[in-house]
């Protein structure tokens, strides 16, 4: 599963859900999609309509979203998807940065046989990243770049690492969905990604370590600026 979005229905029996839960998802979807942008209002009793449900459970699905940073009630206003301000987004990339470079340096330690397996997920990653660039097509750069970190917090197979990897992507997303028509630093952001990729692929802790973290610092500075100049 991609860390921005819900997981799919794949045709497996599924557990039983709460009415809440399949709210959430659903609106989570929607957020992580760009159906409902930044600082636009959710109106409850619409949701509620469109599912087939009482008002209770959507109240009940904006309160699960709240907490997690994706939406934000306002006194006698309602519920609106959250704008981020400049501040919180720089304090989110930092704590990316300490979770890739953690993640990397849990992927270096694999064994060899899977940790080449990775180099050639990444490998592949990085050639798609190529095409995109050539295409000048940024959402389907974003989306792969995204899912090349995603393999290695993938690869290093800690749970917590996962979980709070997802928290920081989601957030972070509402604040790339602003920014997608414009095609920032992708040459040089394709450059880094090679290194990493190799640094991996070599089991070199030290170094992969460092790529990363240097990179999400990166990838923060190409967006400041574009971010600070969105009205």
């Amino acid at each position: 599963m991609l860390p921005w979005l819900p997981p799919p229905a794949d045709g497996a029996p599924a557990l039983p859900r709460s009415l809440a839960a399949v709210v959430r998802d659903d609106l989570l979807s929607q957020i992580l999609r760009g159906g409902l942008a930044p600082g636009e209002r959710i109106n409850e009793p619409d949701v509620a309509a469109r599912l087939g449900v009482s008002r209770v459970p959507v109240r009940e699905a904006l309160r699960q979203l709240e907490a997690t940073g994706l939406v934000e009630a306002r006194p006698h206003a309602g519920v609106f998807v959250r704008r981020l301000e400049p501040g919180e987004v720089a304090d989110l990339y930092a704590f990316r940065g300490a979770l890739d470079a953690f993640a990397g340096r849990l992927a270096a330690d694999l064994a060899d046989a899977p940790r080449r397996a990775l180099a050639r997920i990444l490998e592949a990653s990085i050639a798609a990243m190529r095409r995109a660039a050539r295409k000048r097509d940024v959402p389907a750069y974003y989306a792969e770049n995204l899912r090349f970190h995603w393999a290695i917090v993938e690869a290093a197979g800690n749970t917590a690492l996962s979980e709070s990897y997802r928290g920081v992507v989601q957030r972070l997303h509402l604040t790339r969905l602003r920014n997608l028509a414009q095609p920032v630093g992708m040459a040089a952001s394709i450059a880094e990604h090679d290194v990493i990729a190799g640094a991996l692929r070599e089991g070199d802790r030290p170094l992969a370590e460092r790529l990363l973290a240097d990179h999400v610092g990166a990838a923060h500075q190409r967006l400041k600026n574009p971010l600070e100049e969105t009205p």
